[in-house]
Formats: C-alpha cells, structure tokens, sequence
C-alpha cells in the first residue's frame, strides 16, 4: 500500500508501552530557577482518542505524533472531565472542574459563570509570556468572539474562510458525514491553521519573552473531510466495525447514548436504527484519514519549532479534548462516561529531557499545574488538578488513585466515572442539571451504580456492579468516590 508519509520523513518507531511505569528520565529535573524560561507549544486536537501509534495502535499511520511521542512522556490513562467539547476545553484551560466552572453545554460562556476566573494562557501572559492562538483552543460557543480576550497578548483572528466549528467541506453542497477531496492542504481549515501557526512562532521567537503558542485543529471532528491522499493511504478492506455493538449488560439506559450528532446533523447517516457494517467502516476509514491528515500538521508545526531552533527550550504538550465512539456499543461521537469517550490522549514534551510511558490516573485539570511547574511559572493556589512532573522525571509512579470525568442526562441526572488503572465506577445522581443548588451527595441521591474491569472485560460488555465477586472493587470504589464528593462540599463551602 502505498505510504504517503515516507515521501515526506522517515517513518518513526511505535513507542513501547509498559503496563503501568517506564519513565526514563534523561536529565535532572527541572531547576527551580530557568535562565531562560521555556517556550510552549499548545496543540488541541479536536475529537481525537489516542487511536494512535504511539499508543499501541499498529493501523493508524501517525508517525509524526509518534515521533513527538519518542521526546516525551505518553500518559497512557488520561481522561477529560467532560466528555464534549465546551466543558472540557473550559475545565482543562481553567484548571477547574465542571462543577466549578458551571460549564455543562455548548452555550454558556466561561466569563458569564465566572467572570474573574484565570486561565491558563492568561496566566502565563500575567507572567511575562506572549500569547496567542490560531484556531480551535477554547470551544467558540464558551468565549467571546476574541476566543477570550482576557487570555491573548496577540490579539486572535479567526482566519478568513474557515468555519469556526471547522464543517468545511471543500466541494459537497450537502451535509454528508465524510468527503475525499483532491485538494491541497492548504486549501482546508486546518491547513490555514498550520500555515498560520508557523507564522505566529515565527513572528514570537523575535521577541525577548518566551512565549505560548496555542494551536488548535479540528478535524478528526466530523464531517471526515480529509485530502484524498490520507484517505489513499489506507485500505477499506483493513479495517473491521466494532466487535461488541450492544448496550453493556445490566448498565442503565440513561447511560447509553444513540449518537445522537452524527444521526441528527449527516443525512447520509440513518436517524434511527443500525448503521450499516458499509457505512460503518466508511466512517472508521474517514476518522483514520482525518487523524493521518492531522498528524501531518502536527509534523509540519513542529518542523517549523526545529527549524527555528526552538525545540530543547519549548515544553510541547499535545492532547485530544475528549475520547470518541467509533461504533462500540453501537454508539458514535463522545457524550457519555464510557472509556472510549473519556480516555483522551496526552503527551508532554520538554526538549529531550523526559522519555516514557505512564499508565497511572491522570486528567486534563492536570495540565494547568504541570506546565506551570514546567517553566517555573508560580501555580496558582486553587487548581483542582495536580502537576505531572514528579511522574515525568521518575520520582512518583502517580500522583492521584483515579481520574474523575462526569456526564449527564435527560435535565436531571449526573453521572461520575471514577478511573483507576483497572476498574472504572460510575455512580448517577438524581439531582438538578446544573447542580447549583445540590447539597451532599447522600445515598437516597444515587439512582444507579456501574462497575467495568477492563483487565478481564475491555470491551465493557456487563457492569459489574452486583457480582459477589467484586463485593471488594465495587465497596473501594465507593469510598474513593465519597472522598471525592466529601472534598467537593468543603471546596464548595470554602
């Protein structure tokens, strides 16, 4: 089959990963004081699940983030705080969970909840960074039209033609969920955001503050529209639908969602009932191109950080704002708890100093805290994540026993998934849907419950939550997720 990315760099090594730890610290940890602060390069990636090289997949040809991968720290069990787009960029780009931000849809703004909130890359402006962003960072629908005015030194500009949820297609007239134009790249939304992206680094290594450069690109956001050349470099007959296309057994109804953006905005996808096992890997072949299409950006921007000579000063953390269902559980898109919606992709670089894998809990509220301790920026006191570095240098195996995620539905129930390395609980909530005038979270609260083993049961086909065999799983779940809700009602307070 022919290989697209081999005319263009060498093919990288899928990067091994351990069970649980193999972080090789390469040099010492970060000194307290930097002579030079480091740069960042922020890369969001819209609707990517760590479908990956790096992270043990052998179908996807995404050398360039692999490559990335190779300089860095892989966090092989990451998850978002909400599986859809708005709250999970505001929780990650606050450092601050959705009950904090208030942030559950795709319509409330950020500063309407919290007017005096700071975020990340304006926290790194407060300290002397120069800031900008090309393309999706935030979630438009939750900011102002300057992507947050508040958060950019450099004014932002939505690039001229581009759709600012990235639909664009190039040549169909009608809302179909996939499109293989012979196109140039350069001719799409995310081709003007790479362009635009080298321009901006360009532009901010001339200057004597480091800077933080946030890049954001939308696809494998549907419609899977992608330059027919990343859709060459697969063959449809390589790839299979899901194996299990079925409601987990003895999981609530609630929990399940029908897919419902791709049934309700694509006219090519049926409303109601089976999509097709044709359509289906239509679609799987679509995501592929668009990650492939994706990954070549991500390898041209940091080219360009190279050619500039910017790479050993430069923390560069790439990440995916939430998982995606690709036909399991006959669901697709994100909004639910699941593993495939919550488990999002995160990888860390720092020059060349730390290299590995590590498969401990870790969340996007993370970020914040570790990029501050990266580059010796003081973290703010109230986070509700926890810096990373101590894993990245090899003093700490983890820093937390779960990643917590949370998802609603129907207007008056809130579900929370607690993540360890092996079990994953959810526990659903009769409450109202924005939770503001919810107190403790007692018993006669709890409408249902749900337990996964994913080292006996990955595919989450049962819930386990009234099997006598994980009596103990299921009562040390429960009290991790009381602790958590405990904190909770005393940060609340506080």
């Amino acid at each position: 089959m022919k290989n697209f990315f081999n005319s263009i760099m060498k093919p990288a090594s899928v990067l091994a990963l351990a069970p649980l730890l193999a972080v090789s610290c390469q040099s010492k940890k970060v000194q307290e004081t930097h002579q030079q602060q480091p740069n960042v390069l922020f890369i969001a990636i819209d609707d990517l699940k760590p479908m990956l090289g790096c992270y043990g997949d052998s179908l996807i040809q995404t050398p360039n983030i692999d490559r990335l991968a190779q300089t860095g720290v892989v966090f092989t069990n990451t998850h978002c705080q909400q599986a859809v787009c708005g709250p999970s960029r505001a929780s990650l780009l606050t450092g601050m969970r959705p009950d904090f931000t208030k942030i559950y849809d795709l319509k409330t703004f950020i500063r309407d909840k919290n007017p005096d909130i700071t975020t990340l890359p304006q926290h790194f402006k407060n300290n002397g960074y120069s800031t900008a962003a090309v393309g999706k960072v935030f979630d438009v629908r939750s900011v102002d039209q300057h992507h947050d005015s508040l958060s950019w030194s450099e004014p932002y500009e939505l690039l001229e033609g581009s759709n600012p949820i990235g639909e664009g297609w190039i040549y169909s007239k009608k809302r179909i969920s996939t499109e293989a134009p012979d196109v140039a790249d350069s001719i799409t939304v995310d081709g003007k955001i790479l362009l635009r992206g080298n321009e901006l680094m360009q532009q901010l290594s001339q200057q004597s503050n480091p800077f933080f450069l946030a890049v954001g690109f939308h696809k494998p956001h549907l419609p899977f529209v992608a330059p027919k050349k990343y859709w060459d470099l697969y063959d449809r007959n390589d790839f299979k639908v899901h194996p299990f296309q079925e409601k987990p057994e003895n999981a609530p109804d609630f929990a399940y969602q029908p897919g419902w953006e791709i049934r309700s905005l694509y006219e090519d996808v049926p409303k109601k009932g089976k999509i097709a096992d044709s359509k289906q890997l239509e679609l799987i072949h679509g995501y592929h191109a668009c990650v492939s299409f994706i990954d070549q950006q991500v390898g041209l921007l940091l080219k360009q950080l190279d050619d500039l000579g910017l790479r050993e000063n430069t923390i560069v953390v790439l990440w995916g704002d939430h998982g995606w269902h690709l036909g399991d559980h006959d669901m697709w898109c994100k909004h639910t708890n699941y593993e495939q919606s919550t488990r999002s992709p995160l990888i860390v670089s720092y020059g060349y100093k730390y290299k590995g894998s590590n498969a401990s809990p870790t969340e996007f509220v993370d970020i914040f805290p570790t990029l501050c301790e990266l580059s010796g920026v003081n973290t703010p006191a109230k986070l509700d994540g926890t810096s990373l570095l101590s894993i990245m240098s090899g003093e700490k195996e983890k820093v937390k026993d779960v990643a917590v995620s949370q998802f609603h539905r129907n207007g008056n129930l809130m579900g929370y998934a607690f993540r360890n390395e092996r079990y994953r609980y959810v526990v659903w909530f009769k409450s109202k849907f924005k939770q503001d005038e919810v107190g403790p979270f007692g018993e006669d609260l709890i409408v249902a419950k749900e337990l996964y083993d994913y080292k006996k049961d990955p595919l989450e086909t049962r819930n386990l939550i009234d099997d006598s065999a994980y009596t103990s799983a299921k009562e040390e779940m429960e009290q991790v997720s009381k602790g958590y809700f405990k904190e909770s009602l005393k940060a609340d307070q506080n």
